[in-house]
């Protein structure tokens, strides 16, 4: 069917689940160090907005965080039952990765999770705040631990293969492989972008509706100032991860170049656009700059960068996607940082919260963090390609012995259950967001939210709370 075997469907499906599980601990991770600097802003000012805003984000928080753990859950058994080569060649890399992961980030983040999101009126400030801050800790220490056992089957050592295994012989080696400085920047980085692209379009939503507040406008300056900081950031990291890939994989930057051969003597141009054809073993219709690619990839005007044909066929990323797929994620970014430029324009204009093709602009922005990050994903895992060890262990050999049939009908069950459930816990994330922040200075009782005295303790419940949002003092919110 459609020319796909069992191999195909394994990687499919591991695909559809990592993809939708990825997108909740990018949020997870820049919504928890959010709210732990809303709450310190709020012990060192005494301000209510950043009372308010807590507590409306943790809400999500709750929900989001939920939905994480309970993809990534799906995710470890695919592990056992689709990749069961895979754990029996490198399990003892990798399983003591991800139990050191549930170990130490998983244990901090469900032992001060109650306290954060039930204790508000229970514990006195700093010992809410200390719980806030670990869950915050948890979630980089649960990247840590994720990103060096992924890191390791792109840029493996630190082993030694015994018997048709892999025995680690140095973990320091294992864990700070050659890629996994770059790879956990970058996808730090990129979680704190997208959730700032993210509570940025929320408030300009609301703004756009005429739901100006302080909570709302304190909302939207934050985010934007972080696109501002952050955005031109990650394009730094991002130069120095392909740095980094050009010298332990240079097939991958190959065929995110879709660069066939070079011609001797001459550096390498950038192709901007084009069709690579893997067949033809050429890239069509391209457009391209001379020079360009050598000056971005090498750091220099004469040296070539690796080209698809010095590889075996066997050996090439499939060139077709992953040209497409790192263009989309670097035009996002470009957009991201536009985004941030324009909002320190607007905001020496005093227009930041009333330019209407601004808030639209930023509104329609929203995704464009988690759509970068699923770009980003597949560039670098379909670009690994045909190998899920690197160098070692080839995708095709790690897969367990199903049939077509097995992986087909698990497959379809996958997208209708992950469509279902999390399709539903999103809905209601983007239902609580439409409500919005409840604002009012002073306002000590109101009920809803985590550890209210009025209403019963749950984030799940806020979805019933009253919504219409007051005015205030405009210029306490700026």
């Amino acid at each position: 069917m459609f020319g796909l075997e069992a191999l195909d469907l394994a990687r499919i499906q591991f695909a559809f689940t990592v993809s939708f599980h990825i997108l909740f601990p990018a949020i997870t991770i820049g919504l928890a160090s959010y709210l732990a600097v809303l709450e310190g802003l709020w012990l060192k000012t005494d301000r209510q907005v950043y009372r308010d805003l807590y507590h409306f984000w943790s809400k999500i928080f709750a929900v989001n965080f939920g939905m994480g753990v309970v993809s990534g859950l799906v995710m470890a058994y695919q592990f056992g039952t689709n990749w069961s080569r895979f754990s029996e060649f490198a399990g003892s890399v990798t399983g003591p990765l991800l139990t050191y992961e549930v170990l130490t980030a998983f244990f901090l983040e469900a032992g001060f999770l109650g306290v954060m999101l039930f204790g508000w009126n229970r514990v006195g400030r700093g010992l809410h705040f200390f719980a806030t801050c670990m869950v915050a800790l948890g979630t980089l220490v649960s990247t840590f631990w994720i990103l060096a056992s992924n890191s390791w089957m792109h840029t493996p050592q630190g082993h030694e293969i015994i018997d048709g295994r892999v025995i680690p012989v140095d973990w320091f080696a294992v864990i700070f492989n050659p890629s996994f400085p770059f790879r956990l920047m970058h996808m730090a980085t990129a979680a704190f972008v997208a959730t700032a692209f993210f509570v940025g379009a929320s408030a300009a939503w609301h703004l756009l509706r005429g739901r100006d507040n302080p909570s709302v406008r304190k909302m939207l300056s934050m985010a934007m100032w972080m696109a501002l900081i952050v955005a031109p950031i990650q394009a730094v990291i991002g130069d120095f991860h392909g740095l980094n890939t050009l010298k332990h994989q240079p097939a991958k930057i190959a065929a995110i170049e879709g660069h066939w051969e070079n011609r001797p003597g001459e550096p390498t141009p950038l192709i901007l656009f084009g069709i690579p054809d893997m067949q033809a073993e050429t890239t069509r219709f391209k457009i391209e700059i001379p020079v360009l690619g050598s000056l971005i990839l090498t750091h220099s005007l004469d040296k070539q960068v690796p080209a698809l044909k010095e590889f075996p066929p066997e050996d090439r990323p499939n060139s077709t996607i992953i040209f497409w797929s790192f263009r989309i994620m670097v035009a996002l970014g470009m957009l991201m940082i536009a985004a941030g430029v324009w909002s320190l324009v607007l905001r020496k204009g005093g227009k930041l919260y009333t330019s209407r093709p601004f808030l639209h602009f930023v509104t329609w922005m929203g995704p464009s963090g988690l759509l970068a990050i699923l770009a980003g994903w597949f560039t670098t895992e379909i670009g690994r390609q045909p190998w899920v060890v690197y160098g070692l262990m080839r995708t095709a050999d790690g897969v367990s012995n199903h049939s077509y049939t097995q992986l087909g009908f698990t497959l379809v069950a996958f997208v209708v259950v992950y469509f279902a459930l999390f399709g539903t816990g999103f809905a209601y994330m983007m239902r609580l967001v439409r409500k919005g922040p409840h604002t009012g200075e002073g306002d000590q009782q109101r009920p809803g939210g985590p550890g209210r005295k009025r209403t019963p303790a749950r984030p799940l419940s806020a979805a019933d709370e009253g919504s219409d949002a007051t005015t205030a003092d405009l210029s306490k919110g700026n």
